[in-house]
Parts: C-alpha cells; structure tokens; sequence
C-alpha cells in the first residue's frame, strides 16, 4: 500500500493483516534507524480506520504530536523512502506540510492539534458559502490524554465546542506521554470504561462527562484495536455534523511485548533486535550525560537545601529529575504538558520563600515566554530555569532545536544567563544558585537575587570524572583559557572544546604553524548576562579581531549582545588610542535547520573542529 485509495479497495476482513504488516514494518524500520516506536505502534489500527473511513487528504488529518504518525507516513507514499526517517536529508520524523500533502499540518510540539484542525473547520465553514464541496469536509485530530490536558488543547476544545465546526477529535487514551500521565483529567479518563452509558452522546440522555460540557458530542470507549468496531465508529460519526470526540483505548508498544511492558524506555529505544525488542547493549564508557550529571546533581542538592523544590512539565526522565522525583516525591513535581503551568507555578513556590528549579528543554521554554516575563523577571523573583537540550538537538529536527533561547532570554530585565562549557560547570553553576538563595535567605535579600537560566546541551560531555565536591562559582565571571595577540575567540558553551581542537590543529600543522603560534586567545565567557567587564576589557585592547561562537541563532545572540556591549563601556585609557576591533559572529544562521544527528548538523555549519578549523585559518590571512 503506497496511498489510501490503495488501502480502501481492500475489504474490512483483510484489514488486519495488513495491520500486522505494517506493525512489522515500523518495528524492523526502528530497529535498524532508530526513532520513536511506542507510540506509532499503538495507533497502527486507528491509522488504517481512518484512512480507510476518510477521504484523506481531502479530509485533512492531524497527528498531536507527530510521534504517532509513522504508520500515516508510510502509507501516504514515504515506504520506500522511511529508512531515511530523521536523518540528514531524509524524511521528518513528523509530520511536515513540504513534504507530503497528507500531513495537514506541521507538529513536533504538543497539542497544537485541536487549534489547527478547528480553524481548518471554521475556515471550512466559509468556504461552504461558494463551494458546497467543503460542507462535507471533515476535520479530524488525533491527540493523545497526556496532550489534551495542556493548557493550548483545552483552550481548542472550549472554542470548539461552542461552534458548528464539522471537527472530528479522536483521543487516543493510553495513559501515557513520554513518561505516564499525570493529573485530574487523566483519572476521569479512567472512569470513562466503556460504551454502556457513553456510546455516541448524541443522545441527550447520555451520562455526561468533560467533553459533553464543553458542547462535545462524546462517542466512547472504544477498543482502538478493534479495527472492526473502529471503522463501524468512525463510519457512523463521518455521518454526523459538529464537534465530536471519539475515546478509544489503545495500548503503548502494541505487538512488541517488551514495548508494551515498558513503555517509557520504548517510546524511542534506539536500536534493538526487531523480532525479540532487546535493545542492543550499550557500553557504559566516556562521559556522562549533561542529563545525568543535572539528575544526580539535583538529588545531592535537593538533601543540602530544604527550601529546593524542583518542577518539569512532563520530562521526568528525560530530564533526569526522576531521581530526585523517586526520593522527595513532593519537592519534585511533574506537572504534565504545561510549560506555562509550569514556570508561573515556580513563581507562586519562590514568592512563599523556596528555590524552585524549573527544568524544562529549550524548545519548550519557547511556550511559557509570558510568564517568565510577567511571572518571573517582572517580579525579580529566584527562579533557577534548568534549560536542557541547548543547542542542535539532532534527529528531532527543525521543531526541537534549542536554538533560540539566548535571543529570547537577553533582553529581558533582571534575568542572568550561565552557559557551561563542560559537566564540572554545570555542576557547580547548580550548586551556586542554591548557596546564593540561602545566602540571601539569611539576610532578608531574596528580592536582590532574581531568576537565573543555566543552559546545557543534549548527550554526553568531555570529562571523565564529574563528581567532585562542589565550588561556588564567582557570579558573572568568565575565564581566560589561553592569551593570543590578534584573534580572540570568545565561546559561550561547549562549543569551546571545538575552537580548542582547532587551534591546536593550526599550530601544530607545518602550513600554518608560525602564523598560528601565539595568535589566538580563546575565553569562556561562562556567562552571557551579565558579561564579565573586566574580560571583555582586555579582549577589547589586546586584540584585533573578535570572533564569537555559540550554539545559538547568531540574529539578537550572545555574539551581537557582546559587540552592543562593548559599544557602550567606557574606553580605558591605554586603550583610547587602540583601533576598535573586528567582530565576526560564528552560531546558527538565520534559517530553521533540519533534522540530522548533531555531529552532521554541526559539520554542516561549520561550527565543528574541521569547519572552525577552516574559518580561523582564513582569519590568519587577513
């Protein structure tokens, strides 16, 4: 089957064996390439019901989020081209609107879905007025329990239900995100058990529930592998009018038994035997993971610091906060999808006197901007914003780079921003922050501290031994890791140990040797606000040419804030004379970039040692 209009000529009766083939499909794919499993698995009926029962893409469908969806690519023509699934060049790991004209809209982060569909419906609506085709459109979402308790997806449901958009919502009830589920709604999920008094609310005399109150029509619970009664369902809401939701029940993994019984391991295991599910074993040697070092930290520091709390909007183990979660159950709180929820919580625990940590990824900071503006930073209040997954992120693509957080955080009043360069760093920028809190704690000062990011990166670090007894690192302090006489090259993160690597190529590289030698200075800002004055002073008079590198969009980035910077200090007298120096800013160009594994991703922006290599050799020159 390479399209829908292929799938629907087969009868009802062949259809789950096509089910198996494609179950099959996405496990070998997975096995071998990597990517989300877990969640395609468990939809692999509801895809083939839904394509088979719709006129896809006419009828426009959209996957909240985009993990579910690999059964709807590989039946919409991308079979042949799926072993290129997330990697450079090859296709999204999600759905995106460029590349096929059955992915209706574009989604990596979650529960935009409802939105989407229902201005599709009300545009839908319109369109009806001249062309009578579009009355007969349906909208249809899928959109998983742990998705729909956010704050966007409820703001879609209570529009929605209060109009005469022809929207389908399908919840896709597994109890499960990434990690379980969690919170009020997901209990009411659970007492919805069957068909007895809620099949096809329509019926006014139906038992009411959360959707029929938002002006729903509820049909529910249905076996979402009971491909049968699914296309029996769906075939009789395709018949209906208005906003309807259909529960159906599905099982995370389905079809892989070590998937189903662990699910957060198997939501994206990486590569494993396709016909046992063993993952293939992995040596645990090098560094530790930048998440790793941040859980076991948190822990160590959550038994010195009473008043530390810590929160992460439905990342536990990603994050690695679930070790502090599994000892001090009610200091660590995840929250679910509610990234908003989340940092204005962390608000309310530092007004009543704690140390909230809000560990949350880059790219998903980017939806709580408001409140960590008018909740936050406003109100000068200590909040320490754990940003995790800093930088390219790899094969999740375009929609989870943490790329913008520099830019997004900078202008804002009253908020510091730490980059570490390595494990140790990272370590002691998070043990400072809570000595800083009790500090002032004790004098009555919290209101003089305000919020602090610490920003790291996804993956492993450099070092070889992180766990070392902790140092308080002086505040807006950078280091000098080596004196040049003509290039400084200014780092903010890991990508330091890059310019390092290069360097050491040029002076040890018989072409360039002589030029190299003495040349470069290299410095680790450490902290890109506020700037180290006294840094920035001697790389102002000491050198000619400047050259800044971040893993961050280069437009309104570190780079740009620290040439602004130095425009505005005073001139130090032995250096009123001194020519003002060049500055060249090296990070993210001004474009979304694709999906890769972040060593290919970075090589192809020349951010990597050979790239770096490259550009400074150039610099020589001049």
């Amino acid at each position: 089957m390479n399209d829908p209009a292929s799938l629907r000529t087969l009868s009802v009766a062949e259809l789950p064996l096509l089910a198996q083939e494609l179950r099959d499909f996405i496990i070998e794919a997975v096995a071998t390439k990597e990517g989300h499993l877990g969640a395609s698995l468990g939809v692999v009926e509801l895809t083939l019901a839904l394509h088979y029962v719709f006129n896809t893409p006419t009828d426009p469908l959209i996957w909240d989020v985009g993990h579910q969806a690999y059964g709807h690519k590989i039946l919409t023509g991308r079979r042949e081209a799926f072993e290129t699934n997330r990697q450079w060049r090859g296709i999204s790991g999600f759905p995106a609107r460029e590349e096929s004209r059955y992915d209706a809209f574009g989604v990596g982060h979650s529960s935009t879905g409802v939105s989407a569909g229902l201005g599709m419906a009300l545009a839908a609506l319109e369109t009806e007025k001249t062309d009578q085709t579009a009355l007969n459109r349906d909208h249809i979402v899928v959109v998983g329990d742990a998705a729909i308790a956010s704050g966007m997806a409820l703001e879609g449901l209570n529009h929605a239900g209060a109009t005469k958009a022809n929207l389908l919502v399908i919840l896709n009830d597994n109890q499960m995100g990434i990690d379980p589920a969690v919170g009020a709604l997901k209990q009411h999920f659970k007492k919805l058990v069957g068909p007895k008094d809620h099949n096809n609310a329509m019926d006014a005399k139906a038992t009411p529930n959360f959707f029929t109150a938002l002006g729903f029509a509820y049909t529910g619970v249905v076996d979402g592998h009971d491909l049968p009664t699914l296309i029996a369902t769906l075939k009789a809401l395709k018949a209906q009018k208005g906003p309807r939701l259909l529960h159906i029940k599905t099982t995370k993994g389905k079809g892989l038994p070590l998937a189903e019984a662990d699910q957060v391991t198997y939501h994206a295991p990486g590569k494993f035997n396709a016909q046992t599910g063993q993952r293939n074993p992995k040596t645990a040697t090098g560094p530790a993971k930048y998440q790793e070092v941040f859980g076991k930290t948190m822990l160590e520091l959550a038994a010195m610091f009473p008043e530390l709390m810590a929160i992460t909007p439905a990342m536990p183990t990603g994050s690695s906060l679930k070790y502090m979660m599994d000892a001090y159950p009610s200091r660590a709180l995840d929250v679910g999808i509610a990234e908003q929820h989340a940092v204005t919580l962390a608000a309310g625990m530092a007004v009543a006197g704690k140390l909230p940590y809000c560990a949350i990824y880059s790219t998903f900071l980017q939806r709580a901007y408001d409140q960590l503006i008018h909740d936050v930073a406003l109100q000068q209040l200590p909040v320490v914003f754990c940003i995790d997954r800093a930088g390219l992120v790899g094969q999740d693509g375009a929609t989870h780079h943490g790329v913008f957080d520099l830019a997004f955080l900078l202008p804002i009043p009253h908020i510091s921003i730490a980059v570490p360069s390595d494990e140790g760093q990272l370590r002691n920028l998070l043990y400072t922050a809570a000595q800083q809190h009790a500090t002032h704690k004790a004098a009555g000062t919290l209101d003089k501290i305000g919020p602090i990011a610490i920003r790291y990166p996804r993956g492993a670090g450099v070092l070889d031994q992180w766990e070392k007894p902790f140092e308080a690192m002086p505040f807006g302090k950078g280091l000098r890791h080596k004196k040049g006489t003509k290039i400084a090259v200014v780092c903010l993160g890991p990508l330091k140990h890059a310019a390092m690597t290069a360097i050491t190529a040029l002076e040890k590289h018989a072409e360039t040797a002589q030029q190299a030698q003495g040349a470069f200075g290299v410095y680790d800002m450490i902290y890109a606000k506020p700037f180290d004055s006294a840094l920035v002073q001697e790389i102002l008079s000491q050198y000619s040419c400047v050259v800044t590198l971040e893993d961050g969009v280069i437009q309104g980035g570190f780079g740009q804030s620290l040439a602004a910077y130095c425009n505005t200090i005073p001139l130090e007298k032995e250096r009123q004379n001194h020519t003002p120096p060049k500055f060249i800013h090296l990070g993210i160009p001004d474009q979304f970039v694709s999906h890769g594994k972040p060593e290919v991703l970075y090589a192809q922006l020349g951010l990597d040692a050979s790239g770096l290599t490259e550009t400074f050799r150039k610099l020589l020159d001049e």
